[in-house]
């Protein structure tokens, strides 16, 4: 069994569908989500900006991702996206930036993960997709579970003004964003 923290090198690679394209713009309707710090967390109240990079789901050592999972453009690199966003997490509060990791997996689950990636960030839930819907977006259904796919949002005072969609590779999704509040927060 691979480690969690490694990326193949023959992943299939994403292609932009458009599922995104009508999130530019949208303001992050109000809904609270339960929060890996025992709280909830409504993003459309906070001020500033805001990253919210959505996966599909952590992994846990020891218990197989589901069949064909690496085979699912996208699917993979969890573990990989949370753990740069963790290593530049310093870099992303000096630019004024809030971090969350989002995805449909419970509360309960996501903190295995806070805990096991030391992750100086909370994960969000939206088990009952409340949020995924609202915005629409884009998902995948294996195994019976409902995931949405990977896209990060920067949210500004609670509307969306960068999307990358689709995300690939995800360990460099956290760079990417950096790259993108370095040209509008100077």
């Amino acid at each position: 069994m691979e480690k969690l923290t490694d990326l193949p090198k023959d992943l299939p690679i994403p292609v932009d569908d458009g599922a995104c394209n009508h999130l530019l713009g949208k303001s992050l309707p109000s809904i609270a989500l339960s929060s890996t710090h025992g709280g909830y967390v409504d993003l459309s109240e906070i001020d500033g900006y805001v990253v919210i990079y959505c996966y599909p789901m952590t992994g846990k050592p020891g218990i197989p991702m589901p069949d064909k999972w690496d085979e699912i453009p996208g699917a993979r690199g969890c573990t990989p996206q949370s753990c740069a966003f963790r290593d530049h997490f310093q870099e992303l509060n000096k630019l004024g930036a809030r971090v969350f990791g989002f995805s449909t997996q419970d509360t309960t689950y996501q903190m295995e993960a806070k805990m096991r990636l030391h992750l100086p960030f909370d994960l969000l839930s939206d088990c009952d997709l409340i949020l995924a819907n609202a915005l629409k977006l884009p998902m995948f259904e294996i195994e019976g579970k409902h995931l949405i796919k990977r896209v990060t949002l920067i949210a500004e005072d609670g509307k969306i003004v960068k999307i990358f969609y689709p995300v690939f590779p995800p360990d460099r999704n956290a760079d990417e964003v950096i790259d993108w509040l370095q040209g509008h927060t100077e």
